[in-house]
């Protein structure tokens, strides 16, 4: 039995517009979260310089954000060359960086409400990502491992 995939075949699905409409969302929506992250990074940084209190916590995570923005993308921009290991991550921090991310800021103390609305502002691109990237477009451009093979 052949467990190897046609090379031909796949360069044809990550090639189907229905894939490069999705890959260009997906881009396009990780580029919307790393703009509205450096957008938070700003605001605290002018809520701290207009004598506003900003914790620790709001600093790391408005430092971290956009950080993290660049590395999803570079896992975007893989995972639209055929990567499926990198769509998996994907997949997975597009599900689990809103959860977390809200999930935290609902705790009561560990930033003002104003900071909390921020963040869930800036994970909606995110939770836009989730959607595609689980989408059938993306499933169809990069199918999931033979499980023959490892």
């Amino acid at each position: 039995m052949d467990t190897h995939t046609d090379p031909q075949a796949e360069t044809a699905a990550l090639h189907d517009p229905r894939a490069r409409r999705a890959f260009g969302t997906v881009r396009r929506s990780i580029q919307s979260y790393g703009v509205l992250s450096v957008v938070a990074l700003l605001t605290v940084a002018l809520a701290a310089g207009g004598g506003h209190t900003v914790n620790t916590f709001m600093w790391v995570r408005a430092v971290l954000l956009p950080l993290v923005a660049v590395l999803v993308f570079r896992l975007a921009g893989s995972a639209s060359r055929g990567s499926r290991r990198a769509l998996e991550r994907l997949r997975a921090l597009a599900v689990v960086m809103p959860v977390a991310i809200i999930g935290v800021d609902l705790i009561p103390g560990v930033c003002p409400p104003w900071y909390a609305v921020m963040q869930t502002v800036c994970m909606l691109p995110v939770i836009v990502v989730a959607v595609v990237a689980r989408g059938s477009a993306l499933r169809a451009a990069v199918p999931a491992a033979d499980p023959g093979r490892r």
